[in-house]
């Protein structure tokens, strides 16, 4: 009986409080967040629109409905598929590399006393640079006549073209990935392991924790929601990385470097199949939506969400 009478009363507090929260704040963001939401549901719904139609652009575009004729194709496209399982690995190293060296660099910058700023700067250079730039820069280091790479491994024994062999020109656009975004991870790690109570390390030290249980017991629990964080940013650009791979290779040699962006850029813009390319673009989408969301969710069990 009791809580019949008292549930009419908590409805209206609810809202008030819901108001409240919205406030004059909210509203003044209101027409904003509407052009905001405008500007990114209408090209989803253009490209959904695409997705079953046969695009034509001569005489101005008309979308022609083909049904599912594109979602059936891309169910038996293979090289699609192959393309898949190379972005895949392409995400696997950069990502994996990246973290790991990333960590490794912000442990070393954080035990430095003298310098650490100095030093942060520079190795920071990387990661204001284009990778359109990464990428010219990477070409002509790797150059088989004149490349300084090419010399350095020709020292070594290797003599090979390094953007003309496929395992070597993939793990070629991974290290240039992985050369221009490790910083990242390191200032982001950086930053939790500032963050760490003084007080946490000097416990541990006085339970005669050595370094390695220091770092594994108190410090990485400490930066998990940092190094979660680090993980997501990067992810969701690895999934979708484009310019280095097209300024430098293309796809080639014989696609051994045709990530899924190559392969949507080649379909919309040099075989203009529009229609398939929507599809393959938002395949990309929903991958990278579930990847984000399962971040989110780890996020969200450690309660760094709230």
């Amino acid at each position: 009986m009791t809580t019949t009478l008292d549930a009419p009363a908590e409805a209206p507090v609810r809202n008030a409080k819901a108001r409240k929260r919205f406030g004059f704040h909210g509203l003044m963001m209101t027409p904003g967040m509407v052009l905001l939401a405008l500007l990114s549901v209408i090209p989803l719904v253009t490209i959904i629109a695409m997705s079953f139609s046969r695009v034509h652009l001569l005489g101005g575009v008309v979308f022609d409905n083909v049904g599912l004729t594109y979602w059936a194709r891309l169910f038996g496209d293979l090289d699609l598929w192959v393309q898949w399982l190379r972005t895949i690995a392409f995400f696997v190293l950069t990502v994996g590399l990246e973290m790991v060296l990333g960590l490794g660099f912000a442990l070393c910058l954080w035990k430095l006393v003298r310098a650490r700023n100095l030093l942060l700067t520079l190795f920071l250079l990387p990661m204001f640079v284009a990778p359109v730039i990464v990428g010219l820069l990477g070409r002509f280091l790797t150059d088989s006549t004149f490349g300084l790479y090419t010399w350095l491994l020709g020292l070594v024994g290797y003599h090979g073209d390094i953007l003309g062999g496929g395992t070597s020109a993939f793990l070629a656009v991974v290290a240039m990935d992985v050369w221009e975004w490790t910083p990242l991870i390191t200032l982001v790690v950086l930053a939790g392991l500032t963050a760490v109570p003084q007080s946490i390390r000097e416990a541990a030290a006085l339970d005669g924790a050595n370094g390695w249980q220091s770092f594994r017991h108190v410090l990485l629990p400490s930066i998990s929601g940092v190094l979660l964080v680090a993980l997501l940013i990067r992810s969701m650009d690895a999934i979708r990385y484009f310019d280095i791979i097209s300024v430098t290779t293309n796809g080639g040699p014989a696609d051994a470097t045709k990530t899924v962006p190559i392969r949507l850029y080649e379909t919309a813009f040099r075989f203009f199949d529009l229609g398939y390319a929507a599809v393959i673009g938002l395949v990309m989408l929903v991958v990278t939506i579930l990847i984000a969301r399962a971040f989110v969710r780890v996020l969200d069990r450690k309660g760094l969400t709230r």
